[in-house]
């Protein structure tokens, strides 16, 4: 009989501490007026490009389209080595620009002057960006800095506090978004994850806790930007929860009207819907 009441009060613990590691963050007033303005939004996954790459990913030509058709825009921030705010989405150079190099291994002045898959766009600052998309909605993800992730979160919320509060902040390293719960509480911010065996880069355990949402404790995300495929049971248990809901990336081929009614926001690529649904 002993044992029934064991198990019974592991089951209770486990549940408990379950929904203490994925349990979202409830949002202050300012992150809930913020959250009305992307309920409902089609945002344009690294710009409107194209798939050719003849307008590419995380270009000024792209968010410039993205802006003329009232989209919402989701894009890709990291340092330069003389730690300058650029957009781009890789670690490294070699996919976009031809480039066997890292991204923070390179000064600014030798960034600008690389092309994007041969076109005649080159790699923005963010502060350049902004200017073009001044009144438009933004996702702006912070990718991983490691060391150097309190001054990539330090630098683009410097940017960003001179642009209202039509955007928000995301990115699969928890560290940075747990920084923004500590210091800029008020800020929309959410986790970035999918599931654990498509994680680029990293494997084993740290897969295991970032694509189950099971690191939430640490930051308390106000939204969850999962990827557009099947979730795990505790993505599931994470959504009934109530955060607010972002989908990523829905492309012209998935269900798109389901997409729509299972999500808050949208980030999408390759078709052009309705800025709003």
């Amino acid at each position: 009989m002993i044992w029934i009441f064991i198990v019974i009060g592991v089951i209770i613990i486990f549940s408990i501490t379950l929904i203490y590691c994925i349990k979202p963050g409830a949002m202050p007033p300012e992150a809930k007026n913020t959250a009305k303005v992307f309920r409902g939004l089609n945002c344009a996954h690294r710009g409107l490009y194209t798939k050719d790459r003849q307008i590419p990913e995380n270009s000024i030509a792209a968010f410039k389209a993205a802006v003329n058709d009232d989209y919402g825009i989701e894009l890709d921030v990291q340092l330069s080595k003389d730690d300058k705010v650029v957009v781009f989405h890789d670690d490294d150079l070699k996919r976009v620009c031809g480039i066997n190099a890292q991204v923070k291994s390179r000064n600014w002045d030798e960034l600008s002057k690389l092309k994007l898959f041969n076109t005649d766009e080159c790699i923005p600052l963010f502060t350049d960006v902004l200017d073009v998309a001044k009144d438009t909605p933004l996702i702006v993800e912070l990718k991983s800095a490691g060391v150097n992730n309190s001054r990539l979160c330090e630098e683009t919320l410097k940017i960003l506090r001179k642009q209202g509060r039509q955007w928000c902040i995301e990115s699969f390293d928890p560290r940075i978004v747990a920084w923004f719960k500590r210091n800029a509480p008020n800020v929309l911010r959410g986790q970035l994850s999918r599931r654990p065996k498509d994680m680029e880069g990293i494997s084993g355990i740290t897969a295991f806790l970032l694509g189950n949402l099971l690191t939430n404790f640490m930051a308390r995300p106000h939204f969850i930007a999962y990827e557009n495929k099947k979730h795990p049971l505790t993505v599931k248990l994470c959504r009934a929860m109530k955060p607010m809901n972002v989908a990523w990336t829905v492309q012209p081929e998935h269900d798109i009207k389901k997409c729509e009614s299972d999500n808050d926001t949208i980030i999408f690529e390759f078709y052009k819907p309705n800025p709003r649904y």
